[in-house]
């Protein structure tokens, strides 16, 4: 069994615990001038938006800051909706992304997942942020998600290729599993156990970092 399957066996008790709470704001897209901090978008849902923790605590805000000690000047803002779907996002885009962002960290698709929508809604919702995206010139970071080995293989197979695909469609950076490391393990999640506690959190920022600044190189190499 992978590490995940601690999440995967709760899904059932967790459609409800994800009604995953609201947040955003909004230049025409584009790399920062010298001298100037690049502005990162993170858009998602509670996984992005940090629920059940202190603001300093959510997954933007420690992003932010472990780039920082990496010497990147760089603003992260937390665009994260609990509750919110991959449409809920195309549907919010644009007040939810100002135009002074230079690249966006696309989280989005959990509670698709959980609710068991079909994929191919998902996907084309995710396309559409992408595309969006791109139309303002910002650049694009796709943080993938997982489908629960309990909803059966056809779905799980239909689910799993929707980031990697896009990713490939539309030539933008992917990250494979925003909750790598941190899913199924009780001590890196809240009480729900499908929420990252402020440890877990803190996994997810040292496991992504490395795509995050090669990410961050592209959009300053532009």
């Amino acid at each position: 069994m992978s590490r995940q399957s601690g999440l995967f066996r709760r899904l059932p008790l967790l459609v409800l615990a994800l009604a995953l709470a609201a947040v955003a704001a909004p230049r025409s897209g584009g790399v920062a001038q010298a001298g100037e901090a690049l502005t990162i978008v993170a858009l998602g849902d509670s996984l992005t938006a940090g629920y059940g923790l202190p603001a300093s605590e959510s997954f933007p805000s420690r992003l932010e800051a472990a780039l920082r000690e990496r010497g990147h000047h760089v603003k992260v803002i937390n665009a994260g909706v609990s509750g919110d779907t991959a449409s809920g996002g195309r549907d919010r885009l644009d007040w939810s992304v100002p135009d002074e962002a230079d690249g966006v960290i696309v989280a989005l698709g959990a509670n698709d997942m959980l609710r068991g929508f079909d994929p191919g809604l998902t996907e084309q919702a995710l396309e559409a942020i992408v595309a969006r995206l791109k139309e303002r010139g910002m650049g694009v970071l796709l943080a993938g998600m997982m489908a629960g080995r309990n909803l059966g293989p056809q779905y799980v197979e239909r689910f799993d290729a929707i980031y990697p695909d896009l990713a490939e469609r539309h030539g933008v950076a992917l990250y494979p599993f925003f909750l790598d490391g941190v899913a199924g393990e009780e001590a890196y999640n809240l009480d729900d156990g499908i929420h990252p506690n402020a440890e877990g959190v803190a996994i997810m920022v040292e496991r992504m970092l490395p795509t995050v600044e090669a990410f961050i190189e592209s959009l300053s190499a532009s």
